[in-house]
């Protein structure tokens, strides 16, 4: 059973060689690419030097792959965000919590020293499919 490439109009086109999801044929699982703030619409990042917009725009696009995979964030099991600067972990900690109404996902918080496109967060995830 081969893998099933996710593509949506709905979140920013790959602005590089990946996938904006890879949905696993076993269990189902999504495999999301990491995603930076950018608008799908104007291709520019939203809420530049605004951390709680980027981080609310990341989430929206997030949100969005998950939905063209057939998932959604309640089905979220893990991710994994990256943040220019570690300052900013309360303020996107907060964003973050506020899109899950369950119990959160797993989830791992590392600082790097630069995000494409001059972001200052990117997140991916790991969903099971509906």
């Amino acid at each position: 059973m081969p893998i099933e490439i996710v593509a949506t109009e709905n979140a920013p086109k790959a602005i590089g060689p990946y996938s904006q999801a890879v949905v696993a044929p076993a269990g189902k699982l999504v495999f999301c690419s990491g995603q930076i703030p950018l608008d799908p619409q104007t291709g520019e990042v939203a809420g530049a030097g605004d951390i709680r917009q980027e981080a609310h725009r990341v989430m929206k696009n997030l949100d969005a792959v998950l939905r063209a995979a057939g998932s959604a964030l309640g089905n979220v099991v893990r991710c994994t965000i990256f943040l220019v600067d570690l300052a900013n972990f309360a303020a996107v900690n907060e964003v973050y919590g506020s899109y899950f109404s369950g119990p959160p996902p797993a989830r791992t918080t590392v600082q790097v020293s630069a995000l494409p496109r001059g972001a200052q967060v990117e997140i991916d995830a790991i969903a099971l499919a509906l």
